[in-house]
């Protein structure tokens, strides 16, 4: 399964969000058809990670933070800003890994856009 996670600014679009993720597949070489978006739950009021999934024609999985506690330590991108802000250093490889499941590993470290 590939899981693309998603962390945004508020407000941030949903054509935004889904240019990155096709940038992010093209990067790492992987098909566009199969994925599945990952986003943080306290993340569900952002509707543009909702329009991203709608566009790009893919299921959307929102993860617990608890899911995003316990695999915090295998993501290998840090922001203090983002841990300020929410209370994790790292959202989008958090909710990717989560959303991946047992044994996942990240393909691509984090993307801005």
């Amino acid at each position: 399964m590939i899981v693309a996670g998603i962390g945004c600014r508020r407000g941030c679009g949903g054509e935004a969000i889904a240019t990155l993720v096709r940038r992010a597949l093209a990067i790492a070489t992987l098909p566009a058809d199969g994925i599945v978006l990952a986003a943080p739950a306290f993340k569900r009021d952002e509707r543009g990670i909702a329009a991203a999934a709608a566009l790009l024609s893919v299921p959307l999985h929102w993860v617990e933070e608890a899911a995003m506690r316990a695999v915090a330590d295998q993501c290998p991108s840090r922001s203090a800003a983002a841990a300020r802000a929410v209370g994790h250093a790292s959202v989008a490889e958090a909710a990717a890994l989560a959303a991946a499941g047992r044994n996942a590993r990240l393909r691509l470290a984090r993307l801005a856009g």
